[in-house]
């Protein structure tokens, strides 16, 4: 990734329109292969993979602040579905929910610090949300396109969301019915930091679509599974439905990750700061115990067959583990769910 500037030019933004932000995969054959995979290999992803992984400090900030998640829901969004979005964020800092929680996978995060030795903040709030029903960037949105999304919603007439650069992450989900570049064929969601020369301001963001009617087999594995994997059952999702419960793991991925490398120049590992490897994308597709390639590890089931493998407040959820940089690899709430 890049390492941009603050103030950009209009000719750096132009420049820009061939970056790759972060991005979330899913580890299919026909996708690109990430930098994680080039750098410790498909055979070699799995929990214990410290022989090949140096997660590095790049002097760049964390979100040691309290964090506010402001969302934008653009398109057609049900009740139902921004519920099991919603109450996803606000188990991240909840202290009550039943074990394995949310709250203890974001122990793991809070492990990493500032220049200061400072910790990723414990509190991560839900903040305001702008709705874009009527798709004001159309359904089919560009990289650049994202940005402007953000832009209308942080400078509207009514009811903007607030700005906040220093603690506050934006969160623009997609519909069902909105294509985003590159969605399905290389990415299921990514993160960076809006452009001051687009936005105004400097805020990290991220993007994450609901995949169920484009590519479910991909974004929304296990519970759906590509139509070249005949014979493979997908897995039955916890709350009811595919695309939401798919798209749950991609935003606990990025907001990981922006945690942890807002501005792209703080935590990650390889040596190249334009494709930076994070600490979500070392453990892409590992969700249990002796998980690696195309094994999610060891899961839960409730007596309805679903599966999970973390509590919320009052919902279960499949959220993928995140790299543990003191122990040098991947790590669950069981592991600090104390």
């Amino acid at each position: 990734m890049h390492l941009v500037p603050v103030l950009l030019s209009f000719i750096t933004v132009a420049a820009l329109l061939v970056v790759t932000p972060a991005t979330g995969y899913r580890p299919w054959l026909h996708l690109k292969p990430n930098s994680s995979d080039l750098l410790i290999g498909g055979s070699k992803k799995f929990e214990g993979s410290s022989e090949f992984v140096h997660m590095r400090y790049h002097m760049g900030p964390v979100l040691t602040a309290n964090i506010t998640i402001h969302t934008i829901w653009y398109g057609r969004w049900q009740i139902s579905q921004k519920k099991i979005i919603r109450e996803f964020i606000n188990s991240i800092s909840a202290v009550d929910a039943k074990r394995p929680s949310i709250a203890g996978w974001w122990k793991t995060v809070q492990l990493y610090t500032d220049q200061t030795g400072a910790n990723i903040s414990h509190t991560v709030r839900l903040g305001e949300e702008k709705n874009d029903r009527f798709y004001s960037h159309g359904k089919s949105l560009t990289r650049l396109s994202i940005q402007s999304v953000i832009k209308s919603a942080v400078t509207a007439s009514t009811k903007p969301l607030p700005i906040n650069p220093k603690s506050g992450l934006y969160l623009l989900l997609t519909s069902d019915d909105v294509y985003v570049q590159d969605f399905c064929g290389q990415v299921c969601g990514f993160h960076y930091f809006t452009f001051p020369s687009i936005v105004g301001y400097t805020l990290p963001y991220a993007w994450i679509g609901n995949s169920a009617k484009l590519c479910p087999g991909i974004c929304a594995y296990p519970f759906a599974v590509p139509e070249y994997m005949p014979g493979l059952k997908p897995l039955k999702s916890p709350n009811g439905d595919v695309g939401v419960d798919g798209m749950i793991s991609v935003i606990g991925h990025e907001v990981a990750e922006l945690a942890t490398n807002p501005l792209v120049n703080a935590w990650y590992a390889g040596q190249d700061p334009v494709a930076p490897v994070e600490i979500a994308d070392l453990c892409e597709g590992i969700y249990g115990t002796g998980g690696g390639g195309s094994y999610t590890g060891q899961l839960l089931n409730d007596k309805y067959g679903s599966t999970y493998n973390m509590y919320g407040i009052r919902r279960r959820y499949l959220v993928q583990w995140v790299w543990n940089h003191i122990v040098s690899y991947c790590t669950g709430p069981n592991a600090l769910d104390q």
